[in-house]
């Protein structure tokens, strides 16, 4: 029995099943198809490096930054720093994204009013660098002015246009109401408090304290958001200055577009202004974020709009033809109004005249070749079946010649006044283009027109 277990089992190992062997060679297309891939076997964590700091190193880059402001780092900034650093770093790539949109204008604004540059990262913790954000209580802009303090610094607010939201307009008032704040209190910190929570309060704060006149010998006393208002200036103040330091990269910034401003004193839209200029309307409300509806109204019409620049030669080159036609929009036939009955004479005269190709040069624009020939944008398009303001160089465009019909056109009533019949496709530009010496002022004093718009079969006194 003793000799025979070990027997017996090398006896049943011989017998078990085993897997048929391969070479090394056999083996590739067999380990190809047993293994997993790469990526299968090795995690994918997506993760971004987030660099360990001390109090003591933040501590030492805040006292080598040359600034105009008073910065002592305490344990409340350098909790705020490992917020935007660590907890809510998504917050601060948002502002880097944006800050090149605004910040060249801040430094430009702070250095007219000989201010510290610092003041500009305020505008971060009051809107996120947004210039249409709106708060709870109603403050907008990038300055998150409230109604009564914007107009009381010239900035029009009603339902068409809220100049809280414009840049500009927004920094050039904080600047001088953040200065008034400074010579009220002489101290940066408190005019930011104050801009904050109001000088009423923290005139209060400085009578609790016992007449204590810096920000952290008031903060006890200070309201709530007021106590965390400064600490997190502060806190972007130092991070946006040591961006390397805490791996923050801008990924996709964002730049101003160069613009310049024009002025067409008079009501419009946007659409409109968009079609006649080959411009998108997205572009002009980004540049102009103050106006609501995509519409200028008759009580703001000495407003300039801000126009790409590459755009601007040819705005301001044919500004006259585009502002009248600014208000041509198609009016809509009500069963109440008059069918205008056309001579068979005169439709016989309009079929009858005889038109003229004209073959597009470089630097031409249907505003220009419109205005050479005497007739409309509107007309061109019409003959040559165009659905833009495109053209392009060698292009061939059919033209009639309005003398003709304009010349038909041309009355005197009973009272010895010149009157001229509107056509279709007419605007006060074109009328007074046809007749020497006419302007478009003079057509609406002696027609008693308050706006630009006139419709076809209308009678008007030319002289």
């Amino acid at each position: 029995m003793t000799w025979s277990r070990p027997f017996l089992l090398a006896v049943l190992t011989c017998t078990i099943h085993l897997p048929q062997a391969f070479s090394q060679e056999e083996g590739d297309e067999v380990a190809a198809a047993t293994t997993f891939s790469e990526e299968e076997v090795l995690p994918n964590y997506q993760y971004e490096y987030i660099p360990d700091f001390t109090y003591d190193q933040i501590d030492s880059r805040i006292k080598s930054m040359d600034l105009e402001m008073p910065f002592k780092l305490n344990d409340r900034i350098f909790s705020f720093i490992q917020y935007f650093t660590v907890r809510n770093r998504d917050y601060t790539k948002m502002v880097l994204a944006r800050k090149d949109l605004f910040f060249p204008m801040f430094d430009e604004m702070l250095e007219k009013h000989e201010m510290p540059l610092e003041v500009k990262y305020l505008a971060i913790i009051e809107s996120g660098l947004d210039p249409q954000i709106r708060s709870r209580v109603g403050a907008m802009g990038l300055w998150q002015f409230m109604p009564a303090t914007g107009r009381m610094y010239g900035m029009n607010v009603n339902p068409y246009v809220d100049d809280r939201m414009d840049p500009e307009l927004a920094t050039e008032s904080a600047a001088k109401y953040l200065k008034s704040l400074y010579r009220m209190f002489g101290d940066w910190e408190l005019a930011l408090a104050a801009y904050n929570c109001g000088p009423g309060n923290v005139r209060k704060a400085i009578r609790r304290s016992g007449g204590k006149k810096t920000f952290w010998e008031i903060y006890n006393y200070l309201p709530r958001e007021t106590r965390g208002y400064i600490p997190q200036f502060q806190a972007m103040l130092y991070i946006l200055n040591h961006l390397d330091e805490h791996n923050f990269h801008p990924e996709e910034p964002t730049y101003a577009v160069a613009y310049e401003k024009i002025r067409f004193d008079r009501a419009l839209s946007l659409e409109k202004l968009a079609e006649l200029t080959n411009l998108c309307v997205a572009d002009l409300e980004k540049l102009n974020p103050s106006i609501k509806n995509r519409k200028v109204p008759e009580s703001n019409r000495t407003m300039a709009l801000r126009v790409p620049k590459s755009k601007a030669p040819f705005i301001q080159e044919n500004l006259a033809w585009i502002s009248d036609s600014l208000g041509n929009a198609p009016l809509p036939l009500l069963a109440s109004d008059k069918l205008i009955v056309q001579p068979v004479e005169s439709l016989a005269q309009e079929i009858q005249r005889e038109g003229i190709t004209y073959r597009v040069k470089s630097g031409d624009v249907l505003g220009k070749i419109a205005s050479r020939h005497g007739v409309s944008v509107s007309q061109i398009k019409s003959w040559n079946g165009l659905s833009s303001n495109l053209i392009r160089v060698g292009q061939r465009l059919t033209i009639y010649s309005a003398s003709t019909g304009a010349i038909a056109q041309v009355q005197t009533n009973s009272n010895g006044q010149k009157t001229y019949t509107v056509q279709p496709g007419d605007s006060l530009w074109i009328i007074s283009r046809r007749h020497e010496g006419l302007t478009v002022e003079q057509i609406k004093r002696l027609n008693n027109l308050h706006n630009n718009n006139i419709k076809p079969g209308q009678k008007l006194i030319i002289g």
